[in-house]
């Protein structure tokens, strides 16, 4: 059976913006748009909306449930049973987006279920404790509640990864959650980038760039502090969330905390920089291959995706540099070693290695690998329609 016969779903989280994990679905409804798409709630503005082509995604009843839209996640011990409920059994393909119960979708032994994994369920398995610890969560009747929810996720998570076939994994970084988690195997595609968005910015100003939304994860207070440290050196930072007001009390007067920016501002920012920092253990992370896109260097903590999108000192056409711990003082050397080899690092070599990224070669890639897999699927199983 031909793919351009064939009818395919796609199961997203859930849809209140549009992120890292909404740009990867949008781009496969690129490739597939008459896919129906699913979702555990969809809570997406038009502007949001017009980016998947427009489309409306079936919901669970956690859409009904009160104040789903600004609490959604408090209902995650619902979740499991809610993704359970949506009805994919006239689909032939599945295609699941997930990094928290998408994956968990229920298909039949005639249907493909690929499942694109942005990570297992972080807040579940290796980062249990930063999440517990993070939310006051650690002891107490309410820390032992949290703990076996978290425990019946990952029984329920390890069972439903029997209903994939093939596992996509974002990062090699990734992959290996996936073989640690599930005992499976998967094959990398790198997500989509909107690498022409960006400008390379030729003339740099003197001042270092951090962006992100101010969460504990992020380490935004880290950066700053390693900058009220050097107070020669100018940060700008761009972003908003919980942290923001302590971050900006604690912000000496070379930091400058923009808050909340539009696309605009974040780009020309970005184009004029020094270089970029980053300190988040991320599953890919986005924003460094945005910064490198303008043509300017990341300095990044050395763990996780980082390390398969920015180019060390040491290699053909760096792109960055590392620090190898979440600690102030690993950034102020990390910063240091950058200025010492700042020639290194060229606009051009930047924007070259963002290149890889690109959201047409994410769509291609992808095109081919659920051409592929499906042909293999039909011929397995001698299904002629």
């Amino acid at each position: 059976m031909n793919i351009t016969k064939a009818k395919i779903s796609l199961v997203h989280e859930w849809l209140l913006s549009y992120a890292g994990s909404e740009q990867v679905s949008a781009a496969i409804l690129n490739v597939y748009p008459d896919a129906e798409l699913f979702s555990v709630v969809d809570f997406l503005t038009d502007e949001q909306r017009s980016f998947f082509h427009g489309k409306t995604a079936t919901t669970t009843f956690i859409q009904k449930l009160p104040k789903a839209k600004k609490f959604y996640q408090k209902y995650l011990p619902l979740m499991p049973l809610a993704i359970e409920q949506l009805d994919v059994s006239s689909a032939d393909i599945v295609i699941s987006s997930a990094h928290a119960v998408a994956k968990g979708v229920i298909t039949g032994p005639d249907q493909l279920h690929i499942s694109y994994v942005h990570s297992p369920i972080r807040y579940a398995w290796d980062l249990q404790h930063q999440y517990l610890r993070e939310s006051g969560l650690n002891s107490g009747v309410k820390g032992w509640l949290a703990k076996w929810i978290l425990h019946k996720m990952r029984i329920w998570d390890c069972r439903t990864a029997n209903g994939v076939d093939h596992f996509v994994a974002n990062s090699q970084y990734i992959a290996r959650r996936i073989k640690k988690v599930y005992g499976r195997n998967a094959d990398v595609i790198y997500p989509p980038v909107a690498v022409e968005k960006f400008n390379v910015g030729t003339e740099k100003s003197d001042f270092y760039l951090t962006a992100s939304r101010m969460v504990p994860y992020k380490r935004i207070g880290l950066i700053v502090e390693a900058f009220n440290a050097m107070p020669d050196k100018k940060l700008i930072v761009i972003g908003d969330g919980p942290e923001f007001e302590k971050i900006k009390k604690s912000a000496a007067s070379n930091v400058t905390i923009m808050g909340y920016q539009p696309f605009d501002v974040l780009k020309q920012h970005m184009e004029k920089a020094k270089a970029f920092v980053f300190a988040a253990e991320e599953d890919f992370g986005i924003i460094p291959v945005e910064a490198q896109a303008c043509g300017t260097p990341v300095i990044a903590f050395g763990k996780g995706g980082a390390l398969e999108t920015v180019i060390p000192q040491g290699c053909n056409e760096p792109t960055g540099v590392f620090f190898p711990q979440q600690t102030s003082k690993s950034i102020i050397d990390a910063i240091q070693d950058f200025e010492n080899n700042i020639d290194q690092f060229t606009p051009e070599s930047c924007r070259k290695n963002a290149e890889r990224f690109s959201q047409e070669r994410f769509e291609r890639e992808f095109n081919i690998y659920v051409d592929s897999k499906w042909t293999e699927f039909c011929n397995s199983r001698q299904i002629i329609r």
